[in-house]
Parts: C-alpha cells; sequence; structure tokens
C-alpha cells in the first residue's frame, strides 16, 4: 500500500502535468485564432471574443465544479472533465464558419474547470503550512498557456493549424487515462452528504470572498487575458511574424505560469497580505509605464525650426516590463490562493470556484474589451490602460480593507 508521502506527490504532479495540459488547450484559440481571423476576415474585436469564448465556460463551471469536487472528489471530476472535452476539441480542426469556432470554443472551454477542481483536490492531501507550496506548484500548470506558444505556432508552420486540435485532443485522452491510474481518493476529504447546496454557498455572503475576487480578476485574468491577446499585440505593434511573436510573448507567459509555485512559498512564509500587497504595487507602476502610446510631437524653437521627437518603449524594454507584470501576476495567483486556504479550510472547493470563476470571466471579457479599445481607439497600448485601471481598483480597495483597518486595530504602544 502506498504511503501517505508517495499519495501526496503522486497526486501533486498529476493534478499539475493535468491542469498543465487543460490550461494549453484552453488558450488554444491565442494561437490558431490568428490564421483563422485571416481566413474569415475578423475584426479586432471578433477575434478577441474568438480567443475569449473557451475562457467564459471554463470560468462559469469552476463553482459547480469545486462544489462537486467538496461532494465526491477530485480525482472521479477531473477524469470526467477531461474525457468530455476530447471531441469538441478535434471537431475544431474540421470547422470552417465563425459561429462553429465559437461553439465549438464553448464546450472545449471546459476544461479551464480543471483548476477548481485540481486546487481543492490538491491542497486537502497536504498540511496547512504546506498548503500554499502544494497549491503553487499546482498553479503553475498556468504555463500551460507557454506549452501552446512553443508548440503551436510550429505545428501551424509545418502542417497547418487544423492539426494542432487534433494533437490536444490525443493529448486529453491520454492524459485522462495517466491521472486516473496515478492517482487516488480520501473519503475524509469530502465534505460531509448532509451538507446542502445552499449551505455550501453561504460563503457568497462574506465580502471577503468578492475581495478576493476583484483581487484575482487582475492577477489571473489579467494573465489569460494578456495570454491570449500578447502575440496579436507583438504582430500588430513591433511587426513581428507569428513565431517570432509567440516565442517572445513566453518570456511573459512561462515565467508567470511556473513562478506560482514561489509565490505558494512567499505567501507561506510572510503571509498572503504581504505578497499581494507588493505583486499589486509593481503591477500598478509597470502597466502605467506600459500605458504609454507610441507617440511623435514637434517643438516650435526660439529660432523658427522645429525639433521633433519620438517616445514609446522599444521591444526589449517593454518586453522587460511585461516579464516583471508576469513575476508579480505570478505571485498573486499564489497569494489569493493562500488567503483562502488560511481562512476557509472547509469551503476551499466553493470558495476556490467562486474566485476562480470571477477571475476566469476577467480572462474572458478583457480580450473581448482589448478588441473593443483598439477598434475603436487605433491605439494598441489602451489595453494596457485597462489593465492600470483595474489594478488601482483593487489597491485602493486592499487599503481600505486590510492596510488602513490593520493601522487602526493596532494597538497604541505598537504604532
Amino acid at each position: 500500500m502506498a504511503s501517505q508521502q508517495f499519495k501526496q506527490i503522486s497526486v501533486l504532479t498529476a493534478s499539475t502535468a493535468a491542469f498543465t495540459l487543460c490550461f494549453a488547450v484552453w488558450v488554444m484559440f491565442s494561437i490558431i485564432g490568428i490564421p483563422i481571423r485571416t481566413e474569415l476576415g475578423l475584426s479586432q474585436t471578433q477575434f478577441g471574443l474568438l480567443t475569449a469564448t473557451p475562457v467564459l465556460t471554463g470560468s462559469l463551471v469552476r463553482l459547480p465544479l469545486g462544489m462537486l469536487t467538496d461532494r465526491f472528489g477530485g480525482r472521479i471530476v477531473l477524469v470526467v472533465l477531461l474525457l468530455s472535452t476530447v471531441i469538441p476539441i478535434w471537431l475544431i480542426s474540421v470547422a470552417t464558419q465563425y459561429w462553429q469556432f465559437l461553439v465549438l470554443g464553448l464546450f472545449v472551454g471546459a476544461a479551464g474547470g480543471a483548476f477548481s477542481v485540481g486546487i481543492a483536490y490538491t491542497a486537502r492531501w497536504f498540511p496547512k503550512e504546506r498548503q500554499g507550496l502544494a497549491m503553487g506548484i499546482f498553479g503553475a500548470g498556468n504555463g500551460g498557456a507557454a506549452l501552446t506558444k512553443f508548440i503551436a505556432p510550429s505545428l501551424l508552420v509545418a502542417y497547418g493549424w487544423q492539426v494542432v486540435p487534433q494533437v490536444y485532443a490525443v493529448a486529453m485522452l491520454a492524459m485522462a487515462i495517466l491521472f486516473w491510474l496515478f492517482t487516488y481518493t480520501d473519503r475524509s476529504h469530502l465534505v460531509s452528504t448532509n451538507v446542502t447546496v445552499r449551505e455550501q454557498l453561504t460563503v457568497l455572503k462574506d465580502p471577503r470572498v468578492w475581495r478576493y475576487c476583484q483581487y484575482y480578476s487582475i492577477v489571473f485574468g489579467g494573465y489569460v487575458g494578456l495570454s491570449l491577446w500578447i502575440t496579436q499585440y507583438y504582430i500588430s505593434e513591433y511587426g513581428f511574424g507569428i513565431q517570432t511573436a509567440a516565442l517572445i510573448a513566453t518570456i511573459f507567459v512561462l515565467p508567470s505560469g511556473v513562478i506560482r509555485a514561489l509565490g505558494g512559498w512567499l505567501s507561506d512564509r510572510y503571509g498572503a497580505h504581504s505578497v499581494t500587497w507588493w505583486v499589486m504595487w509593481v503591477s500598478w507602476i509597470c502597466l502605467f509605464i506600459l500605458s504609454y502610446p507610441q507617440s511623435e510631437f514637434t517643438v516650435q524653437t526660439a529660432n523658427g525650426g522645429t525639433i521633433s521627437f519620438a517616445l514609446g518603449l522599444n521591444t526589449w524594454v517593454f518586453t522587460a516590463l511585461l516579464f516583471v507584470v508576469g513575476i508579480a501576476w505570478g505571485f498573486g495567483k499564489a497569494s489569493v490562493f493562500k488567503y483562502i486556504a488560511n481562512e476557509f479550510p472547509a469551503n476551499i472547493g466553493v470558495v476556490s470556484g467562486i474566485v476562480g470563476l470571477v477571475g476566469g470571466l476577467g480572462g474572458f471579457l478583457l480580450p473581448i474589451m482589448f478588441g473593443a479599445l483598439v477598434d475603436f481607439s487605433g491605439i494598441n497600448s489602451s489595453i494596457f490602460m485597462l489593465l492600470y485601471g483595474v489594478t488601482t481598483v483593487s489597491l485602493v480597495w486592499m487599503y481600505f480593507t486590510e492596510v488602513r483597518r490593520a493601522d487602526v486595530l493596532q494597538p497604541e504602544h505598537e504604532k
């Protein structure tokens, strides 16, 4: 019989691998959507909707999947979820019309719900003092977005975009089998069958849940939104080809995914609040700079002549700032769920489902809003102006509910 430690490692490894693949599938349209956009003659807004459609379903199913995980266990729920996406993924390769891609995207998007299943399933196998690290390692499966940016462009150029969903469908079937073989069920992790759905959802009345939703809407929703859009951004703003643009985009996507494990460790050591507070400030500063558009202006000189200046971020400065934002968001994704593990240990599946749902909805809405902003203004960097505004809301909310409140409650002799 396998030891407890072996089961912990096996569950964590299998869950992380499954989530990585699910995330790669979830953002598949960020790459294959580019040639589809050309074939169908889509606008920026239509492209944004195409890339975001899977994110909508993946967000909406997170809450019910989290509740099912609490009730039946993550092993069976995740296997059924993986199997349910195989056929829709394959059918994308034979779709020819815009509405067909949107409908199939809704079904494929269910893969994004793997997060709320895996995070609750994994966390319960570890003691409280190690949950932050365990959830951070699992959450590093966000790096699946980078997997798509590495693999999909090469397959697309060599064999056509239709091969990408075919490869992912086969991989999803294989992952379902492997996950079942290398994971376990512990019935002590399940909530009592006497607990009703209404009782599970009472946490919706807790204002802390909605605060964490706001934080997650930027650190995760912003990450998903940019992961879907950033390849297109590099093509439009800097004139790169799709392979080069996707490769450079991984400088943001990959570190932000895998650094989540370190963010979990830091949250265990220094607390969720401290990590999240610094995440918001770093994001706020970098997004402010990234918001500045490519500009030219002319100054009238004293001798009647003119001097022209060009201001803007070159590729490398832009990418460096984006890298910093990605690292910050990677830490933030882990620290938000450390809050949840600390404050809602008995309802982690439900609360993670709620927070994951709202964060995922951010990832759905942002690409559509990105496309609408670019279509309306013609300014590519307007997408960062939007992200800057969302981050500002999070900072203000955090200050008044955590920072200022903690200072008010602190005894006078400790100030």
